[in-house]
C-alpha cells in the first residue's frame, strides 16, 4: 500500500509537471529530502527516480520556462568553482572507491543548487519551495515528534521511518534542520499565499514548530539543543519586547525541565566537559589530526580521507563516590564530525576557502536585504522577513556545522539557492521602482 501511494504521488507530480514545469523541481526536492526509494519495498527501490525528475525539470525549464530576469550570480559561480575543485581532487583521492561514492551525491547537490535559482523567478515559486521543503522535512519531523511525545526517544534509538541512518534520517542532522526550519515556518505562516490564511493553516504551522522543538529531545542530540539556544538568542533581534520575551523563554524552560526524560538531561550534561565523554574527546582528536594532516597536504586528501586517521583518546570518568578513573582508547577511521574540518581534510584550503566565501556572501546579502526593505510597504515586507528568516537559518546551519559534517547537505544548499533567487528578485523589484530617463521639472508656482 505504501509503495502504491508513493508511485501515485510521484506519477501525479510528473503529469502535472507537463503543464506546470516548476512542479518537477518541487518533485525533485521531495525525492531528495524524503528519499521515498528508501521507504519503498520494491516498486521504487530500483528506479532512478531522482535522476528522472531532475532531467525532466531541467529539460522542461529549457523548453518551456520563461528566462527573463534570470542571471548567473557570483554565489552560483562560487558553487561552480567548488564543484570543479571537488571533481579535480578525485584524481588524487587517498581512497578512490569511497571518494567516488561520496562524489556520486555531492555533484548532484551542487548542480541542483546552481540550477535552482533560475527556476525561482516569482514570489509564488519561492513560497512553494519553502512550503514544499517544510512539508517534506515535516513528514520526518512529525513522525519523530509524535514518537517522542508518546513514548520518548533516545540517542540513536528514535525511529524516523527507515533503518538507514543517513541524510535527514540521521538524528543530529534532523535535529539541526528542525531548529533551522522554525524561522522559515514562521515566515510561511505569516506571508505564504498558496493556502488561504485561516486558523487551521496557522494551527498546523505552530504544531509543526512544536514538533521541530521535540526532535532534539527525542534524538537527544546535543547539537540540536545548542542550535535551539542560538535560535532564541537570534530571535531577540526582531523582538520588540525583549524583557518579556526572555522572561517567557525562561519560564517555558523551567516548566519543561521536569517533563524531560532523565536520559536527555544526563546526555545534555556532557556538554559541560568533553573529557568525560568519549564521543566528544574523539571529535577533538579528529580535529587535531585533520589540522596536522592539511598542513602537510594543503589540497586535502579527497573525499573520505578521514579513514586514514588513528590516534589515542584518554577519557576521564568521575564515579558517584568521587573516584576518578581514566581510560585510554585507540581509535581510527573516525569521521570528521564538523563541516569545517570536513572541507579542510577533503578539499584542503582551496575548498575550505570557497565554502567559507559562499557562506559569508549569503549572510552579507541577506543582511543587506534586511536593511533595504526594513521600511518597505506591505507588498514588499515579505522580502525583508524572508531574508531575515534565511539569515537566521543560515547561522544555525553554521553553528550545527561546528559539530556535524553538513558541508554538502542538500537541504541547506536548496536554501542557498533560495537566497540567490530572493536577491535576484529584490534587485528587479528595486530597479522597477527607480525612475528612468529624464523627468521634466515642473514649472515654479507663480
Amino acid at each position: 500500500m505504501r509503495d502504491l501511494f508513493f508511485v501515485g504521488f510521484l506519477g501525479a507530480l510528473l503529469l502535472l509537471g507537463l503543464r506546470r514545469p516548476f512542479l518537477l523541481v518541487l518533485g525533485y526536492v521531495y525525492i531528495d529530502l524524503v528519499s521515498p526509494q528508501r521507504l519503498s519495498y520494491y516498486l521504487l527501490s530500483s528506479v532512478p527516480i531522482s535522476l528522472i525528475f531532475f532531467a525532466a525539470a531541467f529539460l522542461a525549464w529549457i523548453a518551456a520556462d520563461p528566462k527573463e530576469g534570470s542571471r548567473f550570480s557570483v554565489r552560483q559561480g562560487i558553487m561552480l568553482a567548488l564543484l570543479l575543485w571537488a571533481g579535480w581532487t578525485m584524481k588524487d583521492a587517498d581512497f578512490p572507491i569511497e571518494a567516488a561514492q561520496k562524489w556520486d551525491w555531492v555533484w548532484k547537490t551542487l548542480v541542483f543548487a546552481i540550477f535552482l535559482p533560475f527556476t525561482l523567478r516569482t514570489r509564488l515559486r519561492m513560497e512553494a519551495l519553502v512550503v514544499f521543503m517544510s512539508l517534506s522535512a515535516g513528514w520526518i519531523i512529525v513522525t519523530g515528534g509524535l514518537k517522542t511525545a508518546l513514548s520518548g526517544g533516545g540517542y540513536g534509538t528514535l525511529s524516523l521511518g527507515v533503518d538507514n541512518n543517513a541524510g535527514l534520517y540521521e538524528g543530529s542532522t534532523i535535529a539541526t534542520i528542525a531548529i533551522a526550519m522554525i524561522p522559515l515556518i514562521l515566515w510561511a505562516v505569516k506571508h505564504q499565499t498558496i493556502f488561504e490564511q485561516k486558523g487551521l493553516v496557522r494551527a498546523f504551522g505552530y504544531a509543526l514548530i512544536f514538533a521541530c522543538m521535540l526532535i532534539p529531545v527525542g534524538t537527544e542530540a546535543r547539537t540540536g539543543l545548542i542550535c535551539l539556544a542560538v535560535l532564541i538568542i537570534l530571535s531577540l533581534r526582531d523582538t520588540k519586547r525583549r524583557l518579556t520575551y526572555i522572561a517567557l523563554i525562561a519560564a517555558a524552560g523551567l516548566i519543561a525541565v521536569p517533563f524531560l526524560p532523565k536520559s536527555f538531561t544526563q546526555r545534555m550534561d556532557t556538554i559541560q566537559g568533553y573529557q568525560g565523554d568519549q564521543s566528544a574527546s574523539t571529535r577533538i582528536r579528529v580535529w587535531q589530526w585533520t589540522w596536522d594532516f592539511v598542513r602537510e597536504h594543503p589540497s586535502g586528501g579527497g573525499f573520505a580521507a578521514y579513514q586514514q586517521n588513528q590516534f589515542e583518546v584518554t577519557t576521564v570518568d568521575v564515579g558517584p563516590d568521587g573516584t576518578v578513573r581514566s581510560m585510554r582508547v585507540i581509535d581510527r577511521a573516525r569521521a570528521w564530525h564538523s563541516s569545517y574540518f570536513e572541507l579542510l581534510g577533503e578539499l584542503g584550503f582551496p575548498g575550505f576557502g570557497l565554502w567559507v566565501l559562499l557562506n559569508l556572501a549569503g549572510l552579507v546579502r541577506m543582511e543587506m536585504l534586511r536593511h533595504r526593505f526594513a521600511r518597505a510597504g506591505p507588498e514588499d515586507r515579505w522580502i525583508r522577513d524572508l531574508a531575515a528568516g534565511l539569515q537566521v537559518a543560515h547561522v544555525i546551519y553554521l553553528v550545527g556545522s561546528l559539530f556535524l559534517a553538513l558541508a554538502f547537505q542538500s537541504f541547506f544548499y536548496m536554501w542557498f539557492g533560495l537566497q540567490i533567487a530572493l536577491d535576484t528578485y529584490a534587485r528587479r523589484r528595486l530597479a522597477a521602482d527607480k525612475p528612468t530617463g529624464f523627468v521634466r521639472a515642473k514649472p515654479a508656482a507663480a
